[in-house]
């Protein structure tokens, strides 16, 4: 809680009060899907991210008055370093390849590959951009519908 959590709220907090000061901003959290979908090996962070997207929409709904939005992104499996790292782990832990990980994770997406950092990063230009001015108090999926949810 104290690293995914409270470092996310330690920020929005003040940041949020000066932006409805003024009138207007966007926060845009990237999260993760670990809030929504329960994994036993993923609990700690599972929970932070829960309490990150339901801070995302109750902020939503106390500020949108003040013309703040806040919205939030889960992304899925992307192709960083830290995903290489776990793959790494996961084939050491199993004894098997570093390539059985990855083709297993990917056989889980439908798209049938990992986002792209650049993929992230322009859907958080996007719903930060006025193009995106009544989206707000939603977390957004994005996993190359590997989660496929109607929430």
């Amino acid at each position: 809680m104290e690293a995914k959590f409270f470092t996310y709220i330690h920020v929005i907090d003040p940041m949020v009060k000066r932006m409805a000061a003024r009138g207007s901003g966007v926060i845009v959290n990237v999260i993760g899907n670990g809030g929504k979908v329960a994994a036993p090996i993923h609990l700690p962070g599972g929970a932070a991210n829960a309490a990150l997207m339901l801070a995302t929409a109750g902020l939503a709904a106390a500020y949108a008055k003040q013309g703040v939005r806040v919205v939030g992104l889960n992304p899925g499996l992307t192709n960083t370093e830290r995903v290489a790292e776990g793959l790494r782990a996961d084939a050491a832990l199993r004894g098997t390849s570093e390539e059985e990980p990855l083709r297993q994770s990917l056989g889980r997406i439908p798209l049938g590959r990992m986002a792209e950092p650049e993929e992230i990063a322009n859907a958080v230009v996007f719903l930060a951009s006025a193009k995106a001015s009544y989206v707000t108090g939603v977390t957004i999926t994005m996993d190359g519908a590997q989660t496929p949810v109607v929430v």
